[in-house]
Formats: structure tokens, sequence, C-alpha cells
């Protein structure tokens, strides 16, 4: 698996470390994108629909309303805050249509795949069974149970498990990856994915998923934002907004008989616009936009969460718990170092391992011929480059690989393995490995290392010498960047634990060269289980991958549980996000883009209730300088006019949004850091930054709106 690094964040797309070269689109700013959503837009509009978001149902509310006042009593004040504040509304459906729209071509292609895939139903299959019966059907027609036959050029025509054969499949109209994958029956690699292509060889698929519910289905769900439920957190803030929308409302419908009192009776059109201005307009328009861009990001990502839930307690991970093999090293251990016996050259030693190694075709035995070759320039040789030689294969019997050479007038035989097997070896062969031998095999088996033995036998016509020629130091290779990565996921106070089946005391030492804040060793599914729920009981949330049938009920019971696309369909059900690309390292981004996804909402929310003051000082006192003229010390802008100043608080209400929805979609730019220092980022940018923008905006538009007739 290739090496994953955190390169820095990348501050013109605002994205999280890992996510620069995918970052998302502004969306809005791109014409096409922006004419195709318009119409999703305008359909919006249905009140039953608009109800969903409190605070923009009462905008469309007002809306209407000035309408039929401008109908009634007509002026150009009253259009022209009537119009904007269609337009708000629009703009804040805008801003929702087009992150679900971003989506709309790959849903296509998958729904096409879905519907046009024909499958070749095989009844009465078993197991070794000759003459099952075959017959041609739709995809959309099969059901959990059924057995499909699939061959070189045909597409996968629905989720399962591949029960005979093994094939190459070609998972790129899912995944995005070109390369090919091996599926065979058996084992962790035996999930299929609807439409994906086999090409080579033939398999027997067992359909596991229902109609309507296959991968691709929750995909289609997924990119188009059909399915996507509103999460705990984005509940909690809309209950927020809807009452500060009671009470502001509550506040100006109380506040005309106080105004009819004073002699100020104002007409519903400014009524209406103090409602508009009062209200926390621009996170009410943003927020639904906000969730999807979340979502569609991990899509982006080839990341398929089941739910919004799932993208928000990503944001609240507090443990990470990550397999060793293949996330935190590269998953084979690899030649380290060549440690030779006493009396021993270290180039003789590198020799005769590379030598012993050539019938190895194990990643160990192979990384061995590469150091050789780099330590010591030995040049790599071929079985068929060594005349009278007979290679012997390493088997799991004798956990030994090696050569037999019969050089005329002598013999030589050299072996490499494991350092009791090869040992052995040499004592049947009459040789005394030398007590320093042992001491080195100690000390990498101290170190967490795997020690591999050389040994070599010399001599003819029976008299023969056996000795060991040294050690070879295998480890477990830290990916690169790994130690930084997990520094910074410890400024972002998550806590991270590999999980490992390794002994304790290899564990502790991936662990320390790692940087990872704890392990388990010898982890089993019930080891898992119980780490999970030992940190949830403290009130933690828990994030994990895995990939095997066996970490299914680990994967269940996490808050966020990742699955490999290249798992068991087990797996995939158990979790409540897949990542299609099976890299594991990606549940670090996942957090990432969680954490990303909480902090823009709180942003734009922070930004939305300071830019709410500025309409204060426009309005307040447009209403009622006239009667009471000491409020016109509150006009600090010096707006125009009543009319003017109204007019300029609706515009910049409208055009903030129309601003802020490239910010919304993309993300706020996420640096890890503690808590505080994000609050006081929070509050120093956006709030201070929502408190000056909108004076300095409702003056630069009034200073244009006061020459338009009808508003001076």
């Amino acid at each position: 698996m290739p090496t994953t690094t955190v390169p820095p964040p990348d501050p013109a797309a605002g994205a999280p470390p890992g996510l620069g070269p995918h970052r998302v689109p502004a969306g809005l700013l791109d014409p096409k994108q922006l004419l195709a959503s318009f119409p999703g837009a305008l359909r919006k509009l249905d009140p039953r629909t608009m109800v969903r978001s409190p605070v923009m149902f009462v905008v469309e509310v007002g809306a209407v309303l000035t309408t039929l006042s401008a109908l009634r009593t007509p002026g150009v004040f009253a259009w022209v805050i009537t119009g904007w504040l269609w337009l708000t509304v629009v703009f804040a459906n805008l801003a929702e249509a087009v992150a679900e729209g971003r989506g709309k071509a790959q849903a296509e292609t998958l729904r096409r795949t879905k519907t046009l895939t024909m499958a070749r139903r095989l009844t009465g299959w078993r197991p070794g069974a000759a003459g099952p019966v075959e017959e041609e059907v739709p995809g959309l027609d099969l059901r959990p149970g059924d057995h499909v036959l699939v061959e070189a050029g045909q597409t996968i025509p629905g989720d399962g498990d591949v029960v005979e054969g093994v094939a190459s499949v070609d998972e790129s109209a899912i995944t995005g990856e070109s390369a090919p994958v091996i599926r065979e029956s058996g084992g962790d690699r035996s999930a299929v994915t609807g439409g994906t292509k086999v090409l080579s060889d033939r398999i027997v698929v067992k359909i596991t998923s229902k109609p309507g519910e296959t991968f691709i289905d929750r995909m289609i769900a997924l990119v188009e934002g059909a399915a996507r439920q509103k999460t705990p957190n984005e509940i909690a803030l809309n209950i927020l907004l809807a009452s500060l929308t009671v009470i502001f409302l509550a506040a100006v419908v109380t506040l005309q008989p106080f105004a009819v009192f004073a002699g100020a009776e104002q007409p519903l059109v400014v009524l209406v616009a103090l409602v508009v201005a009062l209200i926390p307009t621009t996170i009410g328009a943003l927020l639904s936009a906000i969730g999807i861009a979340g979502m569609d990001r991990l899509v982006q990502r080839n990341v398929l969460a089941m739910s919004g839930r799932a993208v928000e307690a990503a944001g609240d991970v507090n443990t990470l718990l990550l397999d060793k093999t293949g996330t935190i090293t590269l998953g084979n251990r690899q030649a380290a170092e060549f440690l030779p016996a006493r009396g021993v050259d270290a180039e003789e030693l590198a020799d005769a391992a590379q030598l012993s190694s050539i019938a190895d075709e194990t990643p160990e035995g192979r990384s061995i011929v590469v150091l050789a070759k780099q330590r010591h320039a030995l040049r790599a040789r071929g079985e068929g480059e060594l005349a009278h030689a007979a290679f012997v294969a390493f088997t799991a019997q004798s956990r030994m690989s090696g050569v037999d050479l019969s050089d005329p007038g002598a013999g030589r035989s050299l072996r490499k393995g494991a350092a009791t097997a090869v040992m052995r070896w040499v004592r049947d062969s009459g040789g005394h490995p030398t007590e320093d031998v042992g001491q080195l095999v100690d000390g990498i088996s101290a170190s967490g290392g795997t020690p591999l033995v050389v040994g070599e036998v010399t001599g003819a016509d029976g008299i023969r010498t056996a000795r060991v020629l040294g050690v070879i130091h295998l480890k477990d290779i830290v990916k690169e960047g790994m130690r930084e990565r997990f520094a910074e996921l410890r400024r972002m106070g998550i806590r991270t634990v590999m999980i490992t089946g390794d002994n304790p005391l290899t564990a502790r030492a991936i662990a320390q060269e790692a940087g990872v804040d704890d392990f388990l060793a010898e982890a089993t599914p019930e080891d898992k289980m119980a780490l999970i729920r030992q940190e949830q009981a403290g009130g933690k949330l828990v994030a994990m991958t895995g990939d095997g049938t066996n970490d299914a009920p680990a994967l269940a019971q996490a808050d966020v549980g990742v699955a490999m696309n290249t798992g068991t369909s087990a797996a995939k059900e158990a979790g409540n996000m897949v990542d299609l690309d099976s890299n594991p390292t990606k549940l670090i981004e996942i957090v990432a883009i969680g954490k990303q996804l909480l902090i823009t909402r709180g942003a734009l929310t922070t930004f939305s209730i300071a830019n709410d003051v500025a309409k204060y000082f426009a309005i307040i006192p447009a209403m009622f300088a006239g009667v009471y003229p000491g409020l016109d010390r509150l006009n600090i802008m010096r707006l125009h006019s009543p009319s003017s100043a109204i007019t300029s608080a609706i515009i910049f209400n409208a055009l903030i949004i129309v601003a802020l929805i490239p910010l919304a979609l993309r993300g706020v730019r996420y640096t890890p850091s503690s808590a505080a220092a994000l609050l006081s980022r929070n509050i120093w940018l956006y709030g201070l930054g929502g408190l000056i923008l909108p004076f300095l905006g409702i003056k630069l538009i009034d200073l244009i709106v006061q020459f338009l007739p009808g508003l001076r």
C-alpha cells in the first residue's frame, strides 16, 4: 500500500491536512453549475420543502406578505424590498441545490450501470455440483441468495461474495482507481460490488444485497443528497435558530402597537424587513449546504458515509483505533540490516543471504535480495544464472530457503530462515553456532524485530564444515510521516491506539517508533470490543477501521466504523462508512473532514449572529428616529434616508449569502490545534469579521441606492 504523508494545509482550498489535491471546488463560481442548480432552487420554494428550515420559511412568508402589500400599495421601495426578499430565499435554496447537484453526473452514471446490467443466474448451484441451470435476467431482478456467473468482460450485476473461482476485477467505476484488484472465494478478499467489471477468469458470486439497498443505491442516494438526514448537532442548531426566530418575530409583532401609540406606525414592508434583519438568515440559509458539502468532501475522497451522523461523529472523535499492518507499517517485514557472526565479513554474509533468498518468493525474501544490492552492490541473480545450483524454495514446514551449489571438487549449501530451523540444520550437519549468534538473535527479538539466521555447509567426500554466517534483522517499516501525523492528532486532542496481533514486545517497539499513544497487542475480536466499550464508557467517541469478518463486531460498536471496500460483506454492513480505496490510513483524513464540517458550521454561525448587529443600527434608527430624534445617534453609518437604510440592509442580507456559499461548500480551513485556540480564532476572524464587514457593506450599498428614484 502506498505511503500516505501529511502535506501542509492548502490555504486557498481551506482543506484539512491531506486534502489539498482533492479540494472541493467552490461550486457557485462555476456558471454551468449555477445554471444547472437554479431550477432546483426554484423548486425548493415549495412551502412543504421550505418549512424544514424555519428561518428561511419565515423569510418566504415575509416575501409573500410584502408581495401582497406591494400589489395593494405599489411603490418603488415596496417592490425593491419584495424583490430582494425573494432573492434571499432563492439564494438560500441555491446554496443547497449547488451542494446537492455536484454529484448528479456521477449518480446518473451509476444509475445507468445499475439498470442496464444483465445477470447470468445459476439455479440449483451448489459447491462442486454439476449442471446448474443458467438463465439471463436483469440485474434488478436478483435477490439475496441468488448465484450468478460472471466471466471476463462482464459486469458484476450486484453486491455479493465470491463463492467459487478467482478473478481480476476493475473497480474504477466505483473507486476511481485504475489498477485492477484480485477477488477470490474465501478469506477477506471475497466481497464484490455491483457495477464493477471482471477482467479475467470467471467467478460465481452469491448476491447478498436486496433490491434498492445495494452499494450503488446508497451511493446514488448519497451523491444526490436524497437520503441525507440531519445530524444531532444540526438538529440542535436548527432548534436554536427556530427559537431565535420565534423570539424576534414576537418582538416585532409586539413592537407595532408601541409604534402606533408613539405615532410612528410602520408599514408591513418595513416590519417584515426588520424581522428578516433580526433573525439569523445567513446561517439558516447555509446550514443544509454545509452538511451536504461535508458528505460530498468524503465522496471526493472515495469514502461512502451511510449517514450525516457518521460524518459529524468523526469530527468529535476522541480515540482512534488503527490496525498496525498496512496502516502504520508498510504491511510486510523488510530486511533492515546484516549482522555477521564473529570472523565473518559483512559482504560475505550479504552474498550468502542473497543467494539463499533467490528461491524465497515471500516479500521478506525479496527484501533481502534488495538490501544486499543496495548495501553491498551485489547484483541480484536469478535461478537460471547459476550453474550446478539446486534451489530450495521456502516452505512453511521447513521455514527455510536456500541453494545447493555443486562446484567441481567441492560442495556448498546455504540456508536462510527462522533461527531455530537454521541452527538445527547447522547442528545436524556437524556445526556448532557460536555464542555471539545467540546474542544477536536475542537482541533483535528484544527490539521487536524478527531474526533470520544464515547458515553454510561446505565440503565433500564426508569432510564437511557447518557454521552460522550471521543474522538478518527483519523489522516492520513504519510508513513515512506517520509520527508527524500522530503528533497532529495529539494536538487535535485525539488519542491513538495501535491494534496488532503481534506479541507485546514487538508491539511496543513499533508503537514507540510510530509515536502512537498506546497499543493493544495479541488483539482478538473480543479484546477490540472490550477496548471500544471501555473508551465509550468514559464518554469518548471511538473510530476504527477494519476489513475482515472478525472486525465486524468492533466496527458496529465503534461510533465511526470505516470498512474497507476490499473487505467482507459483513464488515461493510457493520461499519457506517466504506472506504472505496481500501486505504486504512484514510481514517485520519476522515476525522479531519468531520472536524472541518463542525468548524465550518460554528464559524458561519458566529459570523451570522455577529453580522446582524449592523442591521440593527441600520433599521431601528430608520424606523423611529423621526419620532425619537435621539435614536439618530444610532445611525453611526450615517445612512442617507430611512428607505435607503432599510433597502441597503436587506440587499446586504441577500448578497452575503451568495458570498458565503463557496466557503460553505469548500469548508473553513482547518489546522489541528486545541479547542481554546480554535475558539479564539473563530471569535477573532468570524466574530469580529462578521461585526465589521456588514457596516462597510451596508454603507457602500447605501451610497449606491440613494440615487435610485423612490429610495432617496
